[in-house]
């Protein structure tokens, strides 16, 4: 992990609160964060795992007071088959978490209506699902991203489900601001090829947004136009 992290030029490192070890007696064989330099990577813990809105907003509280930051993605998903993010829940412990000074980044459904209305009460971004968690089946919510990152006063970051570079490179050229990759990496053979991979995947998709892509167009059009090409 700690040599992916490396190779895939990533910023912020999104880490479950339930494998932290929040003690303080250092148990090396428990703690995650032993192995992420937290001088290079913005660490992010995440309430996977929390049910509702109560049990996210202890888990929060629970980091910050072991001294983790205040960045917090907030993550509510109390199916365990599907993974789903919980809407009601989620907008509910958003709200409280700003009022406490959280920066919140929350994992939701592809929904531009709740989108809006967690900008509205402040959080730092919206993480919209791509298909379900650990799926690999890439963008699945392709028209409701669009809307997302249309309405968006915020960043957009297309997180989970992502299976391939090319969903990373997708998302990217939608006009995502960023991806959330776990699985696919962590499940290659090689995590550190395919965390360069992703790399290479996202500025290439980045440069081609801020390009701008060519339009679809439903008939051939000659690259080469033959005005008076024959005129000589």
């Amino acid at each position: 992990m700690r040599d992916a992290l490396d190779a895939s030029g990533a910023e912020i490192v999104t880490v479950a609160l339930r494998r932290a070890d929040l003690s303080g007696k250092r148990d090396p064989f428990a703690n995650i964060l032993e192995f992420i330099d937290c001088k290079r990577f913005l660490l992010l813990p995440n309430t996977s795992g929390a049910m509702n809105a109560e049990e996210a907003v202890r888990l929060a509280r629970l980091a910050a007071a072991a001294g983790l930051p205040r960045w917090l993605k907030l993550e509510i998903h109390p199916d365990p088959r599907y993974l789903l993010p919980d809407p009601i829940e989620t907008l509910k412990a958003a709200e409280v978490l700003i009022k406490e000074g959280f920066t919140v980044l929350p994992y939701i459904n592809a929904d531009p209506v709740l989108a809006k209305r967690l900008q509205d009460v402040g959080t730092a971004t919206v993480m919209p699902l791509g298909s379900p968690i650990g799926s690999n089946r890439g963008i699945q919510t392709r028209d409701q991203i669009r809307i997302i990152i249309e309405q968006a006063t915020v960043p957009v970051v297309v997180d989970a489900g992502l299976g391939a570079p090319s969903h990373a490179a997708e998302a990217m050229e939608m006009g995502a601001d960023a991806v959330l990759v776990n699985t696919a990496i962590a499940v290659a053979s090689d995590p550190n090829r395919m965390a360069v991979a992703f790399k290479m995947a996202v500025e290439a998709g980045r440069s081609a947004f801020e390009c701008g892509l060519g339009e679809a167009q439903d008939t051939a059009n000659p690259t080469s136009p033959l005005t008076a090409f024959l005129d000589s």
